[in-house]
């Protein structure tokens, strides 16, 4: 059984404009702990059963949206924690691989006695959920699979030009943020003095090393990845989708075809979302998930 949600941007469910500054949750310390061959660095939010979030490619997490962050650390406690070579996490000697990056996030939970988790990952960090779903099933309660893809010759890629510019590291970091931006967000949305105004402030406090060599790495480690189409039937897990209708790096039929082959998933689809819908809808993105997690 299928449940689809579709969110209008502009009905009372969902606002199309963000607010003009962020809500920050109280600055918890940085902590950092072994995990296998690596120093892992992470942050926790709130309190309560864990939620573990897995950040996607080329990013650290201080990256999530705040006033996201906020809202699940009100139900749950939320952990937060650089992949393998990023920001406070170091590199380690295993290759980077998506499988590897599952097996450190177990590790990892393992290390902060974790035995089990809701768990939400953003793009590349939902191949990692991926993977750790099937690699490490007793891990995972439920499951949300926010801008997702399967991988492997079923996905539906982005443009060569899209592509392109994800993979273009050079130039100083305010420069490839300024590349990027377009491709996480609607241009309509960005025309929106108020909404860039948002980003800017929200975007502020992203002050992490993300070094070329592990963006380089990572991204090898996706084009690498054998995906999961084969065995999304096997997810036990109770399973959310969220994409966005305009999200041009990660297509929503991408989304389309993973809920029809994991048992009794749910999709969300936010119209005039894009790959960074959180930061266009931080609240209703939250409220999707916070009612999934309490749903029977």
């Amino acid at each position: 059984m299928v449940l689809t949600v579709l969110f209008a941007a502009g009905c009372g469910l969902s606002k199309p404009v963000a607010s003009s500054a962020p809500t920050a949750p109280a600055k918890a310390p940085l902590k950092k702990v072994q995990a296998g061959d690596i120093q892992v660095g992470y942050r926790i939010y709130g309190k309560g059963y864990p939620l573990v979030l897995i950040m996607g490619y080329s990013a650290t997490m201080d990256v999530w949206d705040p006033n996201f962050v906020a809202a699940l650390a009100r139900k749950y406690k939320v952990v937060m924690f650089d992949n393998r070579g990023m920001g406070e996490t170091s590199a380690g000697t295993a290759q980077f691989t998506i499988p590897q990056f599952a097996d450190d996030t177990a590790a990892f939970m393992d290390a902060l006695g974790i035995k089990t988790s809701h768990v939400l990952g953003w793009s590349m960090g939902t191949f990692i959920a991926q993977e750790l779903v099937l690699r490490h099933s007793q891990k995972v309660n439920r499951l949300i699979l926010y801008a997702a893809d399967c991988g492997g010759p079923q996905t539906v890629p982005p443009s060569q030009q899209v592509l392109a510019m994800l993979t273009n590291t050079t130039g100083t970091p305010a420069e490839r943020a300024a590349r990027l931006t377009p491709l996480l967000f609607p241009p309509e949305w960005l025309d929106v003095k108020k909404n860039r105004d948002y980003l800017k402030a929200t975007l502020a406090k992203s002050t992490e090393p993300i070094p070329a060599d592990s963006v380089k790495k990572q991204f090898q480690a996706i084009a690498t990845w054998s995906g999961t189409y084969d065995q999304l039937p096997n997810i036990k897990s109770l399973t959310l989708l969220m994409t966005g209708t305009q999200d041009i790096i990660t297509p929503p039929q991408n989304s389309l075809i993973m809920v029809n082959r994991i048992p009794q998933a749910w999709l969300a689809q936010f119209r005039g979302g894009g790959h960074g819908l959180e930061f266009q809808f931080p609240q209703q993105a939250a409220n999707t998930v916070l009612n999934f997690l309490v749903a029977p």
